[in-house]
Formats: structure tokens, sequence, C-alpha cells
């Protein structure tokens, strides 16, 4: 065991390298960003000279103002939170009893389980995006039997493609295995002499569950939530396939700034933005989960 206070080199040494690829190539394109969000467009897209033809510095803060001016950006923001947000939640909900039965299976199954969860990985990411398309297009029976139902109670008929309730199925679709994985690696390690215990001592399996195993597991449940929100809160290629034109989220708008207007510092506006909120979020998130395990400690 490594003397107190002493400084374990061989730890930095394998996990230094990797840590400090991943802070350089954060640290410098969001240097760059931040670099552009002051600059001028160009004429033709890109960004304008630096130095003006009066040999001053051409540094502004007309798109932060742009950005302060109007309420549709915001609201573009605020429903792209509450779409991660229930992305979040429902893959939450799915993955705690998928990753409880993983963990609590024979070993023999534990792989096939897992490789199950993982295989979506095997194929490309917009190929599953089109899929969706067949599956919830109205000629497909998901719609049929969806539509057939509403008829019954005298409802009429609801598309179920291009809508935001596409986008979310497919929200929920892509980033499960990044909620499963984690909750797994959380449960399998838990050691069930705790139930059994609480078990002889009369506890029903509610109780088991909601006084031992959630509150053990929160550490799994914090890094799932982290690996899907964040991921969920800047995607643009599911509302660009599946969404309609009401289901454009802040991803969406970067791109559109940046491929459709050519006006480089908005979108590095937008997306300085995004990248402050995700962090903050992911800040709280782990400040919430230290005083959790705090208090799950003194408990």
């Amino acid at each position: 065991m490594a003397a107190r206070g002493r400084v374990d080199w061989g730890k930095w040494a394998v996990s230094g390298p990797p840590l400090a690829y991943l802070l350089f190539f954060f640290a410098i394109p969001t240097l760059i960003m931040l670099a552009a969000s002051f600059r001028t467009p160009g004429d033709f897209g890109g960004l304008a000279p630096l130095v003006g033809a009066d040999g001053r510095l051409d540094l502004n803060l007309e798109s932060y103002a742009r950005l302060a001016e109007s309420t549709v950006y915001l609201e573009v923001f605020l429903k792209s939170v509450a779409y991660a947000l229930v992305t979040t939640i429902a893959c939450l909900l799915l993955a705690y009893p998928l990753a409880t039965l993983i963990a609590q299976s024979p070993r023999k199954y534990r792989d096939l389980l897992l490789l199950l969860v993982i295989l979506p990985f095997w194929s490309n990411f917009l190929i599953r995006i089109y899929a969706w398309m067949i599956i919830l297009g109205p000629n497909a029976a998901l719609a049929r039997g969806v539509n057939a139902v509403l008829a019954l109670f005298g409802a009429e008929p609801v598309p179920l493609l291009f809508s935001a309730f596409a986008v979310l199925v497919c929200l929920v679709y892509v980033h499960l295995p990044f909620m499963v994985l984690p909750l797994y690696a959380n449960l399998e390690k838990h050691d069930r002499a705790l139930l059994d215990a609480a078990q002889d001592l009369g506890a029903s399996g509610w109780q088991r569950f909601w006084r031992i195993t959630f509150p053990l597991s929160l550490p799994g449940v914090y890094a799932g939530a982290a690996l899907v929100f964040i991921p969920a809160l800047g995607i643009f290629a599911i509302p660009d396939i599946l969404g309609g034109p009401n289901d454009s989220l802040i991803g969406n708008l970067i791109k559109q700034q940046f491929l459709e207007s050519r006006d480089w510092p908005f979108g590095s506006v937008l997306s300085i933005v995004l990248t402050a909120a995700a962090l903050g979020l992911a800040g709280l998130a782990a400040w919430v989960g230290r005083r959790g395990g705090r208090g799950s400690s003194r408990a």
C-alpha cells in the first residue's frame, strides 16, 4: 500500500497520457471556438480577417448581443434540456431492471446478455436511425396498430414519424446502453449478504430495494445519467431525420449556423453556451452525488 501523501507515479503513468490527450483536444477546440465567438462573419462564410483595413483588431460582442436580444434561442435550449431530461429518466426506468437482471444472472448467461446490450453498436449510427423511419412509418405495423386502437375510441389517426414521439423513442433507443452498462458495473458488485441480513430482520422486498440496493447503486445512476444526458443535449442527427419542423433542438441550431447560415461566430456562441451548460450540469450532478454518498455513509 502506498504511504499516505505519497504520489502514486504508476497510476499517473497509466492514466496520465489519455487524460492529457482528452484535456488537450478538448481545450484547444474550445479556445478556438471562444476566439471565433468574438469575430465577425466573413462575406462568403467563415470568419472576417482578424485585422481590419484600418489596422485594428476586429473583435466584438455582436454575437453575444444577438443571443441576448431574442428569447427564441433560450426556448430552443430549454426544449433541448427537456428532451434530454425525459430521455435520461426513460433510460433509467428501462435500464435499471435490465441491469439488475444481468447482474443477478448466472455467469454463463451474463456475457451473452451484455453482448446483446452492446450489439446495436456494431451497426452504423445513421443506419439505426433510418431503420426507425421504417418502424415508425405510416404504413408500418406499429403505426397501423396504434391508429387502429385510437379509432376504437373515436380518435383521429396520429403520425408517429416526424414527431416529438419519434425523436424521443430514438433518443432512448440510442442512449439506453450507456445507462445499462454503468448500472450493471455497480449492481454486479453489491454484497448480497446485506439483502439476506435485511430479509432476516423482516424487511420487505421494496424496503430492501429502497433502503439498500438503490442507495448503493447511486454512483452507477449518476454515471449513467451523465453519459445519457450530455450527449442527448447536443444531438442533432435524430431530430434532423425523425423530427418535425417544430422539433429542432440546440444541436440543430448550431449545425444550421455553421453549415447553412455560415455564421461561425454565432454558431460558436451557441456552442459555448451548450458546453458551459453541460459542464455546469455535470458539476451539479457530481456535487449531488458527493452529498448523496456522504448521506448514505452516515446512514
